[in-house]
């Protein structure tokens, strides 16, 4: 499949690849970065015409470089700049001595920096490839420049955020627009560096799009480009013996309003049919509550092993207020042939004994979606979670590798990774989808997508993308059934 630059996700290591790449077709590495920091005060200027100053702020690479020639373009434009420097500016090389060289303002040291009323920063201190703590020195000029409330302008990445893992190191300024060049990285989109980014432009400055494919992995912005072509089948207008049957598990009489939930998510997401599998003890609060939706007695091993007879019940969402114990590990073991999504109860049900969970999903060939939030990530993966080496991303894809599902992990930043090392960032779920019973709506989704044929990965990421969208049509005061009634079909 294509993806347009901007769907692409790069890390700082393929992004610096990418630049060797460029630099070896015999493009001028200079004239990118003239592009790059007149990109910068374009931005600048558009953003905040009534500065009374801009303060452009240069590391000691590359970064500093991009902003030496934005400098020199905002003064050139007429407007009033001053430029402080990290370290000697006469130690510089490459391009960045040639940026230096070729910008005529005088440069101050950057600790004499004190924020004034009216003020525009530029950082060019550090770019997406910091991979290590900020000088003492820096992080006091982030603290203050952020105590101030000056706007921030940020090149590449705010300094101070690392590029791969999206973590802050030490200190970061928090910007209200960041410029980014071919493509965005992981830390623009992983918290906290997506909120610290501010708002993100990604700018094309002339490396030839195939050079940036050729690097790139398989890591992308969850859109609808993720998952396009295996939507056709989930129009409303299809009929519904076309369209799958989703069964949900209930739990007891006291918790069966999440796999309730669930299900009326499916049902709206496009599944043909939906049926809710309840205990006999919670049937009669659970058919009050059901119309669409179809009511089976499943209560023990032996009656789910009756009713996976029927081949046609293709899809199986266990774990919202299922409970957890042995029944929740036995359905979930007898369903790993079929699409099922584990969530929640099912998941934690196998935080001792993952291993007999994991081999059973290999052997199976179903196709199975496991959707934990940051805690239930810990306990099913101890080890994955323990390791701050690695980034969310990165996490996702090493679980996903143990246990061969695809791994919703969820948050604000959710990511969506597949055994093969696939993976999306999310980025549009509001802050107030993080409501009661928003997970419960997310796995009827995944279901609706999975009955309806799509493979496993696309129908978590287009299933994520869709429970954000829905989110914003709710708005602030969303709840678990507004969510439901705000899905709407996808583009």
């Amino acid at each position: 499949m294509r993806y347009a630059l901007e769907d692409m996700l790069v890390t700082p290591a393929e992004m610096a690849a990418i630049d060797k790449d460029a630099a070896d077709s015999g493009i001028d590495s200079f004239s990118l970065m003239r592009s790059a920091g007149m990109a910068v005060s374009a931005a600048a200027l558009r953003l905040f015409p009534a500065a009374s100053r801009f303060v452009v702020l240069c590391g000691p690479g590359n970064n500093g470089g991009d902003g030496y020639v934005a400098a020199e373009a905002l003064a050139g434009s007429g407007a009033q700049v001053a430029v402080y420097a990290l370290g000697d500016p006469n130690k510089l090389r490459g391009d960045a001595a040639k940026a230096r060289s070729a910008c005529r303002l005088g440069v101050i040291d950057l600790e004499a920096y004190q924020p004034q009323s009216g003020d525009i920063v530029v950082d060019a201190l550090f770019g997406a490839g910091l991979a290590r703590d900020l000088p003492d020195a820096v992080q006091k000029i982030i603290e203050r420049v952020n105590a101030s409330r000056v706007p921030v302008v940020a090149v590449d990445l705010p300094s101070g955020i690392d590029g791969r893992t999206g973590e802050v190191r030490g200190a970061s300024f928090a910007a209200a627009h960041t410029v980014t060049f071919m493509a965005a990285k992981p830390g623009h989109v992983l918290m906290p560096g997506r909120e610290l980014s501010g708002t993100l432009e990604v700018f094309d400055i002339g490396i030839p799009a195939r050079l940036v494919a050729a690097r790139a992995s398989d890591l992308r912005i969850n859109g609808p480009a993720v998952w396009r072509q295996y939507s056709g089948g989930l129009r409303p207008g299809t009929h519904k013996y076309k369209r799958g049957h989703l069964a949900v598990l209930s739990g007891g009489l006291t918790s069966t309003g999440a796999a309730r939930l669930s299900a009326a998510a499916g049902l709206v997401a496009g599944a043909g049919l939906v049926t809710l599998g309840s205990p006999l003890e919670a049937a009669a609060v659970n058919a009050s509550h059901l119309t669409a939706v179809m009511l089976k007695e499943i209560g023990t091993a032996a009656d789910l092993a009756e009713w996976l007879r029927d081949k046609r019940l293709n899809t199986f969402v266990l774990g919202p207020g299922f409970g957890v114990g042995k029944k929740a590990r036995d359905f979930a073991l007898m369903l790993c042939d079929r699409a099922l999504v584990l969530d929640a109860d099912g998941m934690s049900s196998f935080q001792q004994g993952r291993e007999e969970l994991f081999q059973k999903i290999a052997e199976s060939g179903g196709q199975v979606v496991m959707t934990p939030h940051e805690g239930e990530f810990a306990r099913l993966f101890p080890e994955v979670g323990a390791d701050t080496s690695l980034s969310k991303i990165e996490r996702a894809q090493v679980a996903a590798r143990l246990s061969h599902a695809v791994i919703v992990y969820k948050g604000p930043d959710t990511v969506v990774a597949a055994p093969s090392g696939r993976a999306v960032v999310n980025v549009d779920a509001p802050a107030w989808l993080a409501t009661a019973g928003s997970g419960d709506v997310l796995a009827g989704i995944i279901g609706a997508h999975l009955a309806q044929g799509m493979p496993a990965f696309e129908a978590a990421a287009a299933a994520v993308w869709r429970h954000g969208e829905a989110g914003i049509r709710a708005g602030r005061t969303a709840t678990a059934e507004t969510l439901v009634e705000n899905i709407s079909p996808l583009p």
